[in-house]
């Protein structure tokens, strides 16, 4: 069962029909690359619209009684520690496997998380607020350990499809996938919830992860191999290098592991991933209860961060290429400060909707960038190309630990400030927003420690971060 398992999965052969050369393998190529690009980027954005259903549906829940604020923290938190560990697993496991089918089945697994949560809300006046919660951390997880596997895949199928010279375009434009599934999932699912309910909230997220796994199975292609091509160096005319010589893989991993700046960065994105997820797990809640708006109108400005992300995520290279030839810290400590302003103006700017507004404009803008800079490539910059993963996988997981942590922490926090007025509790953001802010201001001090750059070592590289 197990070899049966492992062979479904493995990467697939070479096709026994092998393409000629010719203008028509040359259009097949392209044509199949596209498929692979549209797959990987809409089948991603999809995998967000899976993910953050329950960010939006808070405030229902509570309103019900059938969790507290507590309660949702450590629901929430089990999808970001799943996510965490499962991405650094699932990276190494998808170099190894045929993406369809790996990319699919990740996606599929959030859907059915999602189906069974709401099921189990048809349930939820029959058990206990505990073990309700406990089956939502549960399933949350199991949906963390799916998404887990879209980002790896999606660059992998890149990586596989692309050359080098025009991989790095192609992945700046795939990198607005997760901000495109934000704001898709924000607007949608708050326009469903706010019409149909809180359950109906998880139920359209199985439909966008059944369009999703549609999209994936008819447009994503394993390797070019498997399609009758050669290898995508012969098909982009690109000579294979050569492994530069000296040290290991291993051992500059190892280097990387040993590096102060890495683990700085880390620390970094850590605090600022803390900011970032506290706007996407609360923020709605936060719009309802702190500032009275309706649940469809809080979803709204939120999404707005996410759409205008695209700008950062989008720019930030180039802005830091153009006017700071290259530097990072400079540009991150100027959208750190942004960011944290921006938050601070959110939090604490009245409930009109042209502050809410621009203040999500500013911090989409400010956490597009930072996630691009804190979220890897400073990392990248500053290590042996051989050791770009090491970087990556020290960075993305001290992000995600902290965000999970940051759920965990605020709920803590709006719970134990909680009144009853009339019958009705109600939660005080005031200690919650304080942590937030605080973290997004550590955010960008972190990497004032390490502003004066040494000369990157032989084999340094740019290489595009993961989101």
């Amino acid at each position: 069962m197990l070899k049966r398992l492992l062979a479904f999965y493995r990467a697939s052969p070479p096709a026994a029909d092998r393409r000629p050369p010719g203008d028509d393998t040359d259009a097949f190529y392209k044509r199949m690359r596209w498929q692979v690009f549209f797959a990987g980027t809409v089948g991603y954005s999809l995998f967000y619209v899976c993910r953050t259903t329950l960010n939006v549906i808070k405030k229902p829940l509570l309103d019900e009684g059938l969790l507290d604020a507590r309660q949702l923290g450590m629901v929430g938190s089990a999808l970001l520690f799943a996510y965490a560990i499962g991405k650094c697993v699932n990276g190494f496991l998808a170099d190894h496997s045929n993406i369809k089918r790996f990319m699919a089945t990740g996606l599929a697994l959030s859907a059915f998380a999602n189906l069974v949560m709401g099921v189990m809300g048809l349930a939820a006046g029959q058990i206990s607020s505990a073990a309700l919660a406990l089956i939502f951390a549960v399933m949350w997880g199991v949906s963390g350990w799916g998404q887990s596997v879209g980002s790896p895949i999606a660059v992998i199928g890149l990586t596989r499809w692309y050359p080098l010279k025009q991989r790095g375009t192609y992945y700046g434009f795939f990198s607005l996938s997760h901000n495109l599934g934000e704001f898709l999932s924000f607007l949608f699912v708050g326009l469903v919830v706010g019409a149909a309910g809180w359950r109906w909230g998880f139920w359209s997220a199985v439909l966008a992860g059944v369009a999703g796994v549609a999209v994936i199975l008819i447009f994503l292609h394993d390797t070019p191999e498997s399609r009758g091509l050669p290898p995508v160096e012969v098909l982009a005319g690109e000579t294979a290098r050569p492994a530069p010589p000296g040290e290991s893989t291993r051992s500059l991993q190892l280097l990387a592991l040993r590096t102060p700046g890495v683990w700085i960065l880390a620390a970094a994105s850590a605090f600022m991933y803390m900011s970032r997820y506290a706007v996407n797990s609360w923020g709605v809640m936060f719009l309802q209860e702190a500032k009275g708006y309706a649940l469809d109108d809080a979803a709204k400005v939120i999404s707005i961060n996410a759409l205008f992300g695209i700008i950062g995520t989008v720019l930030s290279g180039w802005f830091s290429d153009r006017f700071f030839k290259g530097d990072r810290h400079a540009p991150a400590l100027i959208f750190g400060v942004c960011n944290a302003a921006s938050l601070a103006l959110f939090l604490y700017g009245g409930d009109g909707w042209l502050v809410n507004i621009t203040s999500m404009i500013l911090f989409g803008i400010s956490i597009g960038v930072l996630i691009c800079f804190l979220g890897g490539l400073m990392a990248v910059d500053i290590v042996p190309r051989k050791a770009t993963g090491a970087a990556m996988g020290i960075v993305g997981l001290a992000s995600y630990v902290a965000a999970g942590m940051q759920d965990i922490v605020s709920g803590w926090l709006i719970d134990a400030r909680a009144t009853v007025v009339n019958g009705v509790k109600v939660h005080d953001f005031h200690h919650a927003t304080i942590f937030w802010v605080a973290a997004s201001v550590i955010s960008f001090l972190l990497p004032l420690l390490g502003s004066k750059p040494k000369a990157a070592p032989p084999g340094a590289g740019k290489n595009p971060p993961q989101p």
